[in-house]
């Protein structure tokens, strides 16, 4: 299944403006993948599952609460920010990466769909102020170098079911990246809640 009929089936609770919105996503990409090439052309063909489905499995580890601030790292052409901007209307996302053209197209599909809780910023992470509930981000780097990148960032103080912290979705075998890391962290298995061969690997890994 590579519609969207896909994200339909894990995400039942969906408003018909929310279900409109990722609806629209493909068209959107399609069109915008044509000048800035953000989406390799093999996963154009399972858009809604390597991109979105994707993204919202961060979505099946925490849901975000109203007026949460959420930071995104190396969001490329809008994953996992864009689909957690629409899961999530009340909550604040700050979509960053080093180069313009991928923020070029976060601001035109953010736009195109309407979504006011979107803010994009075309700049190294290191040097956005501020701090956020969670930073979310796909496999930009190794866990210790991203560490480094985001120190500081995270708000002491939690209002959700988790501590706030990192919510980084990669593939693979993370034990040697993750042997050094002397913070709390924990992995969940996609697999687990999206039960295809995509997400055998995946995982969100959770640190605080």
């Amino acid at each position: 299944m590579s519609d969207v009929q896909l994200i339909f089936r894990h995400f039942p609770e969906l408003s018909a403006k929310q279900k409109e919105q990722f609806e629209a996503l493909f068209d959107l990409y399609q069109e915008w993948n044509s000048q800035i090439n953000v989406i390799s052309r093999k996963d154009t063909e399972n858009f809604y599952e390597r991109h979105v489905l994707h993204s919202l499995g961060i979505a099946k580890i925490q849901a975000f609460k109203p007026e949460s601030d959420i930071l995104d790292v190396g969001t490329g052409g809008g994953f996992p920010g864009i689909p957690l901007a629409i899961m999530y209307p009340e909550s604040n996302f700050t979509l960053v990466d080093s180069i313009g053209k991928k923020i070029k197209v976060v601001n035109g599909v953010a736009s195109a769909l309407g979504l006011t809780n979107v803010t994009a910023i075309h700049e190294r992470v290191e040097k956005i102020p501020g701090q956020f509930d969670f930073i979310v981000s796909r496999a930009v780097t190794q866990m210790p170098e991203f560490l480094r990148w985001v120190r500081k960032k995270v708000k002491s103080t939690s209002q959700h079911e988790l501590k706030n912290g990192i919510l980084y979705l990669k593939g693979g075998d993370l034990s040697e990246e993750m042997k050094g890391i002397q913070k709390f962290h924990r992995m969940y298995d996609l697999h687990q809640e999206f039960p295809y061969e995509f997400f055998e690997t995946k995982k969100v890994v959770y640190v605080h």
